[in-house]
């Protein structure tokens, strides 16, 4: 068996062993499922930085899009290693990538019951949790991206990281601290909440990913020189 016919079995093995999150994207269509008949023709599905809704989807959706979302970004990222030139990479991050893929699957599940209990006449600030979660993200994302290494879909790609993979590691590991501290901004933003909060979480996230693609340029002119 030649290497890229053994990736399959290692994929579906990675995939058995990975059970908790598949087993929390069927609850939550479950879920949808059970509570469907109770649901509002119309879900509300956005909210502004007021905490108030300003975009409403179907009942389908509410009850099923973003877990069906979810198992599409988790099979996605579960796959994306069998077709990256780079993949023999993923070994070097294998267990940041694993937590990678757990926080998004969480983030997504809860995202998804702050909908449903919404829908189901639960109030609740909305905004500041959709903040803490986003945040947190960044965190635990911005701990782990330091260990990335070089690939075509996980990280900081820009023209110039794909280029230079010295370029790749120093982008990652400023941008590793840079997640962080958007995080810590944003759960301050969540603290503070309203029009005050949402421009802390925007400015952070502005610094995340703005700071990292300019760095990249300007560290790849330097190492060209």
């Amino acid at each position: 068996m030649n290497r890229n016919n053994k990736r399959l079995p290692d994929t579906f093995k990675i995939f058995l062993s990975e059970w908790p999150l598949w087993l929390l994207i069927v609850a939550a269509l479950v879920l949808g499922a059970v509570v469907y008949p109770q649901l509002p023709e119309r879900v509300a599905s956005h909210w502004n930085y007021r905490g108030e809704v300003d975009g409403y989807s179907s009942r389908c959706w509410g009850a099923f899009g973003i877990p069906l979302l979810t198992a599409g970004i988790y099979l996605g990222m579960l796959l994306l290693p069998l077709i990256d030139p780079s993949r023999q990479n993923y070994e070097k991050f294998a267990g940041a990538y694993r937590v990678i893929k757990a926080v998004l699957v969480i983030f997504m599940t809860g995202l998804h019951l702050v909908v449903v209990l919404n829908a189901l006449g639960f109030q609740a600030p909305v905004d500041r949790i959709v903040m803490t979660g986003v945040s947190l993200l960044l965190l635990v994302i911005g701990n782990y991206m330091g260990q990335f290494r070089h690939n075509y879909f996980v990280g900081i790609r820009t023209p110039w990281t794909l280029a230079n993979e010295v370029v790749w590691r120093k982008t990652h590991r400023l941008g590793g601290r840079l997640w962080v501290a958007a995080g810590i901004l944003g759960l301050v933003g969540a603290l503070m909440g309203g029009p005050a909060g949402g421009l802390a979480l925007a400015v952070a996230l502005a610094l995340a990913v703005i700071v990292p693609f300019v760095y990249s340029y300007l560290e790849f002119r330097r190492l060209s020189k």
